[in-house]
Parts: structure tokens; C-alpha cells; sequence
């Protein structure tokens, strides 16, 4: 036997049917929050900015890697 149950609702009324909080308020306040810290950092989205940090961390991550690769192989590493 095969019984389909089809059941329209909104997303709400299935919170409110299941007995789950409304967090809308919550969810608007940490959008709101993201916003504000987004605009706050946003001089560290200019290429130049960006560039730098990623050539900082490029080059120590490569080193690193190079590491572990020779001591993977046995090796001493550098």
C-alpha cells in the first residue's frame, strides 16, 4: 500500500506547525551585523591590499610546504 500525503503550507506555518521559533528578527539583526562589518572592511578588498596578503601568506605557505614534503620523503626537509 502507497499513501502520498501532499501538504501546502509556508514556511511559517510549517515552523509553527512543528513548533520551531520564528527567527526572523534574529536572522535580521546578523544580516544587519554582517553589513555593518562588510562596509567596515571594505578597503581590504582593493587589489593592491589583497595582493600583498596573498603574497605574504604564498610564499610562508610554500615554504611550509616544501617541508613536510621532505620529510614525507625521509628527507630532512630545509
Amino acid at each position: 500500500m502507497k499513501v502520498n500525503v501532499e501538504i501546502d503550507c509556508t514556511p511559517q506555518e510549517a515552523r509553527a506547525f512543528f513548533g520551531l521559533p520564528d527567527v526572523t528578527p534574529l536572522n535580521e539583526q546578523l544580516v544587519e551585523e554582517m553589513s555593518k562589518r562588510m562596509g567596515a572592511n571594505m578597503e581590504a578588498l582593493e587589489p593592491e591590499a589583497l595582493m600583498r596578503g596573498w603574497m605574504t601568506f604564498g610564499g610562508e605557505w610554500q615554504k611550509q610546504f616544501m617541508d613536510l614534503m621532505g620529510k614525507a620523503a625521509g628527507g630532512t626537509g630545509r
